[in-house]
């Protein structure tokens, strides 16, 4: 595909034999090629172009644009052609770098899907990316099957992490980026009723919800290490049951709304508790029971879980890919408080890059979309984004991109706003400005920050606080004669993870 994309589409016709599994594949869905070079011009231009018209509808244009499919003029030069391409693919007035669009676009979301397609003409594709399955054996779902096997394999996730037993890596690549791309594009599950021996009723999907808000406040309050078993034996116990159950179609959405939330949350406790490989497997299987509830929103919410994560692994461009897919694919339906933290993310990605332009446009997004939140509403799932949230992230963007002084204006307001979210955001906030002070050199005072920070983290086992605390610290070190600086070194030494989960 590479090879293709560089010398154009017509280069099929000119020169067939440097692409045999590709012209194999096109014999098997158009006939063969004709021997004359004049016909062959026909028979590959549209016989590319049924193969492109199959991809996802955000794909078309990019693909065509990539491999100048159907043109005419000149052939643009490769990296003209991948920034157009890019264009199209994200609606943006900019285009990233060529290597970003190579990687992503291309080798993450392009190829994949390509592939696909000419492997199910029956031709012995070689380069199409195999089943991902971990070292230990932990299969993977991508979500482009069906909804009993999405149960199915959410089931097994769920009992595989009661028994302990926990896939070896994160997904990365193709395996990574699919999932999301399945959520996004069609076919969407037009019937989610079920036949079963027991009927489901409405309080057994509302004794979930409550649940649900019940770990929420647990996790808020003492962290994910002692929230995720819980979580994870309710969902052996009481949600996959529910799920094999009967249910007509509403029902049975509200089912999969409620089943979904459960599962990123047990997900979300798995990421506090740095088992990075077992919170991407919850999070996917709860992107594939979100997309059976028919709520985008709550699918927008998963995808910035899994953007979140990403970003802590340092995937920034992953980071990008995901929070453009879901404010692509969930669109108006999309709640104020997603688009604050989709676009929040991408800043954060982009400042991490050292790219302060589309940083700074993400996070003047997210500020104009925090203007139109209601706080007092909405689902229990959107309730993290708490007022000051955005300027928690815009200080660490713009700390990040060396702006000091508007980094600092942001930190002190998302403080001022500190008391009107949960002590686990007010940590993660003192933190933040603690931060910012180390970087101006006004060590005594981020130590006096840094001391509330901790005065807030008692009693949690977190895997994401004790980092915060260890950056601070890290931080402060340079500064221990300063004034009250090495107490607060001596405090923030037992809040470590090996002090922690002792």
């Amino acid at each position: 595909m590479q090879r293709l994309r560089k010398a154009g589409a017509s280069d099929l016709a000119v020169r067939p034999a440097r692409y045999p599994l590709l012209v194999a594949a096109l014999a098997r869905r158009a006939g063969p090629a004709p021997a004359e070079a004049t016909g062959r011009f026909g028979y590959f231009a549209s016989a590319f172009a049924a193969v492109v018209a199959e991809l996802p509808e955000t794909l078309r244009e990019p693909a065509a644009v990539l491999f100048h499919a159907g043109r005419g003029g000149a052939l643009p030069v490769l990296n003209d052609r991948r920034r157009a391409a890019d264009r199209a693919f994200t609606g943006n007035g900019y285009s990233r770098s060529p290597d970003t669009i190579q990687r992503y676009l291309e080798h993450d979301a392009l190829d994949p899907h390509l592939l696909t397609i000419l492997s199910d003409s029956g031709t012995d594709v070689s380069e199409v990316p195999p089943e991902p399955v971990d070292a230990d054996g932990w299969t993977e779902d991508d979500g482009s099957g069906s909804l009993a096997d999405g149960v199915r394999h959410a089931a097994a996730t769920w009992r595989g992490d009661l028994l302990g037993h926990r896939p070896a890596s994160t997904l990365t690549g193709p395996h990574a980026s699919a999932p999301v791309w399945n959520w996004e594009n069609p076919p969407d599950d037009l019937d989610v009723s079920s036949i079963g021996q027991r009927p489901v009723n409405a309080e057994d999907v509302e004794r979930l919800v409550r649940a649900r808000g019940l770990y929420q406040e647990m996790y808020r309050r003492v962290g994910g290490v002692p929230t995720r078993p819980r979580i994870v034996a309710l969902l052996n116990a009481q949600v996959a049951p529910l799920l094999r159950s009967a249910y007509d179609d509403p029902l049975g959405r509200r089912l999969f709304r409620a089943a979904a939330g459960l599962a990123a949350f047990a997900g979300v406790c798995a990421y506090d508790g740095d088992l990075q490989p077992l919170a991407q497997r919850h999070l996917l299987a709860a992107l594939r029971l979100a997309k059976a509830s028919g709520d985008r929103g709550l699918g927008g919410y998963v995808v910035a879980l899994l953007a979140n994560q990403a970003l802590y692994l340092g995937d920034c461009r992953l980071v990008v890919q995901y929070a453009s897919s879901a404010l692509r694919a969930a669109g108006s339906g999309l709640a104020p408080a997603m688009i604050t933290d989709l676009h929040a993310l991408a800043g954060k990605a982009y400042a991490r890059m050292g790219d302060g332009r589309p940083a700074r446009e993400h996070l003047a997004l997210s500020e104009a979309a925090a203007n139109r939140l209601d706080f007092a509403t909405g689902p229990a799932e959107y309730s993290y984004v708490a007022p000051g949230l955005v300027a928690t992230q815009a200080a660490e963007a713009h700390r990040r991109l060396g702006d000091l002084r508007t980094a600092q204006e942001y930190a002190e307001e998302s403080v001022r706003t500190a008391p009107l979210t949960h002590l686990r955001g007010q940590v993660h906030r003192h933190g933040g400005l603690a931060l910012v002070l180390a970087a101006r050199g006004e060590a005594e005072h981020a130590a006096q920050v840094g001391g509330l920070m901790l005065d807030r983290a008692d009693g949690m086992e977190s895997g994401r606080i004790a980092d915060r605390i260890a950056t601070v610290a890290t931080a402060l070190r340079r500064y221990r004669t300063e004034p009250g600086v090495e107490d607060f070194l001596q405090r923030a030494r037992g809040y470590t993870k090996s002090d922690l989960w002792a």
